[in-house]
């Protein structure tokens, strides 16, 4: 099965209310510099709505996944914004909003080197939007999560893969196993 990664230069047909903001990459012989979240960015920094909560980064090692067969929900307030800056990673999202014109839509995003200085960009996840991510590639990957609220264990849901009924577009039931086929060497 050939599936469709989304990236900052590739955004067809993304899930309402997902943004992508391009980052820039400079690089000189000291190493490199990322600006990963301004407060002047406001189609994912729109303050009172998209305001700041919290940081936090994980580094999660090649092959793993943070949850394997649950997805991460945030149902009233928690909105997410993803910067990977260090290794590749696929963040997968599922529209499953009542009323949004996107759901039962499954978007799969490409983020981190993989995509090369030029198609880095910011991942802005709606709440009530299901997502997760696994570490594609021979190398951790550093994901920095902006979260507009300090975190709540009332925001902070897991829907297992069964429940959700999450499939790709050939009607296969949503497996990391699959995502991971895709970039074996």
């Amino acid at each position: 099965m050939q599936l469709n990664f989304l990236t900052y230069n590739n955004q067809k047909n993304i899930i309402q209310d997902v943004k992508l903001h391009k980052l820039v990459i400079h690089r000189d012989q000291r190493g490199m510099l990322i600006e990963t979240l301004k407060e002047s960015w406001q189609d994912v920094f729109e303050l009172p709505k998209h305001r700041f909560g919290q940081s936090y980064c994980s580094i999660t090692n090649p092959g793993f996944a943070r949850d394997e067969d649950k997805w991460h929900l945030h149902p009233t307030k928690q909105t997410d914004r993803f910067v990977v800056i260090k290794g590749s990673a696929v963040v997968a999202l599922y529209d499953g909003r009542e009323g949004s014109k996107t759901k039962h839509t499954l978007n799969l995003f490409l983020m981190g080197e993989k995509n090369g200085d030029d198609d880095q960009y910011l991942l802005f996840i709606p709440k009530k939007v299901l997502h997760a991510f696994c570490t594609v590639g021979n190398e951790p990957c550093y994901l920095v999560s902006y979260p507009d609220r300090v975190y709540d264990p009332a925001e902070e849901g897991r829907v297992p893969f069964s429940q959700a009924g999450v499939r790709f577009p050939d009607s296969t039931a949503f497996s990391w196993d699959i995502i991971r086929q895709q970039f074996k060497d």
